[in-house]
């Protein structure tokens, strides 16, 4: 597959992702960790989400989707992109494929999906609080409180995270591709 189309691939896949699974968990999540920071009003995630629901509806739930589905989107392209890029460039050059490279490769597709997708993980933060903040106020805050600098607050500890998940993912994904292969023959 040619690279426009992994990312044309993965950033579907982050848009369905993003609309049925993780914009609803991630807000009732960043909800309850920020109301744990201030009023302590919701009791259970259970709890959290009724009183979402109660005080914005169904719509409540979506709160931050557009930061979400562009996080999300964007690092499921990056990170699936960014690897088959690698990939494709060590089979070119005839650069055998093993667990040490396939996590060396998942480390880096990591790495650029960290750095790309930062701020919008920061302004999708933002908007998912016990408030639930619109996009252009999260953004505005952002910019009010760290500048330009403050879409990429947090990236150290996210790095931490996604470099070892993706080489974990890849290497994994990899082995149990290689034990599959010749069962879809």
């Amino acid at each position: 597959m040619s690279p426009l189309r992994n990312l044309l691939a993965g950033i579907c896949t982050g848009v369905v992702a993003s609309t049925f699974a993780v914009t609803p968990t991630e807000r009732i999540k960043t909800a309850l960790i920020d109301d744990a920071r201030t009023s302590k009003r919701f009791r259970s995630s259970l709890h959290a989400v009724r009183v979402i629901y109660h005080e914005y509806g169904f719509k409540g739930m979506y709160h931050g989707y557009a930061g979400t589905t562009l996080k999300q989107a964007g690092a499921t392209a990056f990170r699936m992109g960014t690897y088959n890029i690698l990939k494709d460039f060590e089979k070119s050059r005839k650069i055998e494929q093993n667990t040490f490279i396939n996590f060396a490769n998942g480390a880096v597709a990591g790495t650029v999906t960290t750095y790309a997708t930062q701020p919008a993980d920061t302004l999708k933060t933002r908007t998912q609080g016990a408030k639930g903040a619109s996009t252009i106020d999260a953004f505005r805050s952002i910019l009010a409180d760290d500048g330009l600098k403050g879409f990429w607050r947090g990236t150290t500890m996210r790095l931490g995270r996604t470099v070892f998940s993706g080489g974990i993912l890849f290497t994994v994904y990899e082995q149990v591709a290689a034990v599959l292969q010749p069962l879809t023959k």
